[in-house]
């Protein structure tokens, strides 16, 4: 029999794209599969619009809003698949992605191997897409995967990941603490557990831009700035776990001073606790630089005003992109809508 894919869906407040999601999901190749939404609370319609689109294979769940990680948690229990596929409640599946990742296993005979594949940033036209690789697009270990992340800067989609449930079950829950970067943590464990990654390449996942509404953005939330901190430590110690090496060391530091601007200067509590990590690991932290066309606001209004402007204003302009973005996605589907029933007359 061929093997059960559960494709698990946590969604809060997503009306606008549930939808498109839903189908992205009924529409793989792969045809032995199961859809589970778990709806987290919505204050929306995001749970009316999912059950019209139940079916056989499409199941529509609810809970208390308990956060995405608790979502997942609950959406995994209810699984049956022999993989799974987590999808955020506005990304899309390139159809065949699933049926690519499955025929990569028939080159390895191990339920330990992890899957990951290919992604690109859309607003509302996935064709839009631009798939520009990075450091982990490729077969790597666990610890050189980590290195890689942690001392480039490089990330990987929720969505790219096909895990098998052994692999599931090794790793264990999501960590409901953590309202930031809560699938970077859990795909570390998920690594620690697993053999290496086998990179799909022909694979795709398209990852939405969604500016302000992003659940990985922290912006002045200091519950968010404790989760990351949480985050931060045991990616830290996941990786030295692997690898207690000058390397890792230097991609931990590293890693440490990429997020220093996300606590300075409203929070010198966690940036003195870094610091001291970082003596630990023989090397020292840097006061965070903002980039140079930023950089002039600091002298005449403070680096709390800086340091807003670099984070808000590239969002400021990704809105403005997305709301083009939105209204020639309408334009183009008018015009088809329009081509096809003039050829249908």
């Amino acid at each position: 029999m061929k093997t059960l894919v559960s494709i698990l869906i946590p969604a809060y407040n997503a009306e606008e794209w549930i939808a498109d999601t839903i189908h992205c999901a009924s529409a793989q190749t792969w045809k032995r599969k199961e859809v589970i939404v778990v709806d987290d609370g919505s204050s929306d319609h995001t749970e009316t619009i999912a059950r019209r689109l139940a079916a056989k294979d499409v199941k529509v769940v609810s809970q208390q809003h308990q956060g995405a990680a608790a979502a997942r948690n609950y959406g995994l229990q209810l699984s049956r698949g022999d993989y799974i596929q987590w999808l955020d409640a506005d990304d899309l599946l390139a159809p065949d992605k699933i049926e690519r990742q499955i025929a990569a296993l028939q080159a390895v005979d191990s339920k330990r191997v992890l899957l990951s594949s290919s992604w690109a940033h859309f607003s509302y036209r996935p064709s839009r897409a631009r798939f520009i690789p990075n450091a982990l697009w490729q077969d790597l270990s666990p610890a050189e995967w980590l290195v890689r992340k942690m001392g480039q800067k490089a990330h990987m989609q929720t969505a790219t990941w096909l895990t098998s449930r052994e692999l599931a079950e090794a790793a264990g829950p999501w960590d409901i603490r953590l309202m930031s970067d809560d699938d970077g943590e859990y795909f570390c464990r998920v690594l620690l557990a697993s053999e290496g990654i086998r990179f799909v390449p022909e694979a795709r996942v398209y990852y939405r831009n969604v500016a302000f509404n992003r659940w990985s953005y922290i912006g002045s939330s200091q519950k968010k700035k404790d989760a990351r901190l949480i985050s931060m430590k045991l990616h830290m110690q996941y990786l030295r776990s692997l690898e207690d090496s000058e390397r890792a060391r230097r991609a931990c530091l590293t890693y440490m001073q990429n997020c220093l601007i996300d606590f300075y200067p409203e929070r010198m509590d966690i940036v003195g606790e870094l610091q001291c990590f970082a003596t630990q690991l023989q090397g020292r932290l840097e006061t965070p630089q903002l980039r140079w066309k930023y950089a002039w606001i600091r002298p005449i209004f403070g680096w709390r005003a800086a340091k807003g402007a670099q984070a808000m204003l590239p969002m400021m302009k990704e809105s403005l992109f997305s709301y083009w973005d939105k209204f020639m996605n309408r334009v183009e589907s008018h015009e088809a809508d329009f081509t096809s029933a003039r050829l249908e007359r």
